[in-house]
């Protein structure tokens, strides 16, 4: 019996191979995203993924690229209900340690070690505005490269915690049981970011 092969244009065959490299990586890590793992989930050919997006190297960098639009899209979302109250830090770094989380801090720091360069897209540009505006609301403006450079601390720091976090927490002597759990080390972060750029507390 032969099974029946599902006919997709070309751009709901490049969505349905990134969602499923997507679920792969999520549930496996970075080791189970393979070129054959994603045609077995979707029901395509080894070749038919690979008409899509080449070597499963390629392949890896559009799946961090997908993760950096979920982040953007997500960081707009978050950062459009701040209009009418204060920026919510500690919101801002769930929402980003949460895809994070599902696999794609691995895949970056996997694809910048093989010699990938991101030539970088902003997309925290949004955040870096309207806390710059905050302080100054405040009454401490500081410079705004301060304010980037806070950002660009705070958002290296959850790009490597998911992981690295529990092997540096307990290289500082934190508890094993307490160094899985990244929740502290987050409110740490959000209480730092507000303490050094002078933002009123949530």
């Amino acid at each position: 019996m032969v099974a029946t092969r599902i006919r997709r244009t070309p751009e709901e065959s490049r969505r349905a191979i990134l969602q499923a490299a997507e679920e792969l990586l999520v549930e496996g890590g970075l080791d189970a995203v393979t070129v054959r793992a994603v045609a077995k989930r979707i029901g395509m050919t080894d070749a038919g993924v690979a008409h899509h997006f080449g070597s499963r190297q390629d392949l890896l960098v559009a799946l961090l690229r997908y993760g950096g639009r979920r982040i953007r899209g997500a960081v707009e979302e978050a950062v459009a209900g701040w209009a009418d109250r204060q920026a919510d830090i500690d919101g801002l770094i769930r929402t980003i340690a949460r895809v994070y989380d599902q696999g794609y801090a691995e895949l970056a720091v996997a694809l910048h070690a093989a010699g990938w360069e991101d030539p970088g897209t902003g997309f925290l540009e949004p955040v870096v505005q309207i806390l710059h505006t905050t302080r100054a609301r405040s009454g401490r403006p500081g410079p705004l490269a301060d304010t980037r450079l806070a950002v660009a601390a705070l958002h290296q720091a959850l790009a490597l915690d998911a992981t690295y976090g529990a092997a540096f927490r307990r290289s500082a002597g934190v508890s094993e049981s307490a160094a899985l759990r990244p929740g502290p080390q987050r409110a740490w972060w959000a209480n730092t970011l507000r303490t050094a750029l002078g933002l009123p507390s949530d």
